[in-house]
Parts: C-alpha cells; sequence; structure tokens
C-alpha cells in the first residue's frame, strides 16, 4: 500500500473547535495572523481558507452575520462584489493563476460547509491541476506550501484591495 502524507491536515483534526460562528470569531480577531485575513474594511474581509481546494483558495466573507445574502445590504453586496473582483485580479497576477473559480454556496442544500454566514469562495486554477488520483482515490495533493502562500499574498494584498 502506498501512503500520502498531508501533515497540514493533522490541523482540522486536533486543533480546538471554535464555538458559535467561525467567520465571526475570525472578523473579531482579524489582526491576529493565525487567522490569515489579506484585508479587511468596514464591511468585509478577504480571509485565506484553511481547509483549501487549491493553493491560494480565499473567501469575500460580510463582517454581518446571515445566512441569506437577501438580508445583506446594497452597499454589503457592492463591497463584496468588488473584493471579488479585485481577488480575481490577485490571484491571476501574484499566483499566475489563469483561470479561477468563483462561488457562493447557499444552504446545506446548496453545498456550503459553513450555511450560518454567506462567503465567497475563489480559488486559483491551473491547466492539468487536477488528476486521476481525485477522481479515483478521492484525494488531492498539492504543490505548494500553504503558508508561504499565505505570506506572499498578504504581502501583495494592499495593492489589490483599495
Amino acid at each position: 500500500m502506498d501512503n500520502i502524507y498531508a501533515p497540514w491536515r493533522y490541523n482540522y483534526v486536533s486543533e480546538d473547535k471554535i464555538e458559535g460562528c467561525v467567520f465571526c470569531h475570525i472578523s473579531k480577531n482579524k489582526e491576529d495572523e493565525k487567522m490569515q485575513v489579506l484585508f479587511h474594511d468596514s464591511l468585509c474581509y478577504v480571509v485565506m481558507n484553511k481547509f483549501p481546494y487549491s493553493p491560494g483558495h480565499i473567501m469575500i466573507i460580510p463582517h454581518h452575520h446571515t445566512s441569506n445574502i437577501e438580508d445583506l445590504s446594497d452597499e454589503i453586496w457592492t463591497r463584496m462584489s468588488l473584493r471579488v473582483k479585485q481577488g480575481v485580479k490577485m490571484l491571476k497576477e501574484v499566483m499566475k493563476a489563469p483561470g479561477v473559480n468563483i462561488g457562493m454556496n447557499l444552504g446545506k442544500a446548496a453545498g456550503a460547509g459553513i450555511e450560518q454566514h454567506v462567503h465567497y469562495h475563489l480559488l486559483p486554477r491551473w491547466n492539468g491541476d487536477t488528476n486521476f488520483i481525485t477522481t479515483i482515490a478521492n484525494t488531492r495533493a498539492y504543490p505548494a506550501d500553504f503558508e508561504a502562500i499565505f505570506q506572499k499574498l498578504k504581502k501583495q494584498a494592499a495593492k489589490y484591495f483599495i
């Protein structure tokens, strides 16, 4: 049997779980580097996905807690849309991603992992970034150090989120 090691996943099963809404917790602790917030303003913030689908996976999250986009003010919705646009530009330029998936899963039935607080996903994509192991073994192998990616994006974030 072959073994695939993913030591960064150990944190997922071993660290203390946050009580309540994880996104509200990050919003309240956005200056803590462990939260991996790339940028924030008065309406929303941009954060690395702690358990990403691809290297550089970021999220745009409003500070306002709601599971319904229709409950967001037009100002918050517009600001989130601006941050999505800026995030795509950053991922294309800094991560050299030729493509980006943008998504929002509203409700458990739509696949939301954290359904109580709306958020956008931005996933950088590269040609050939999926392979047989994802399909056959339901496993992904990432050729990247996630902390190094966070530091790289954090260093450049102020240029993009203005």
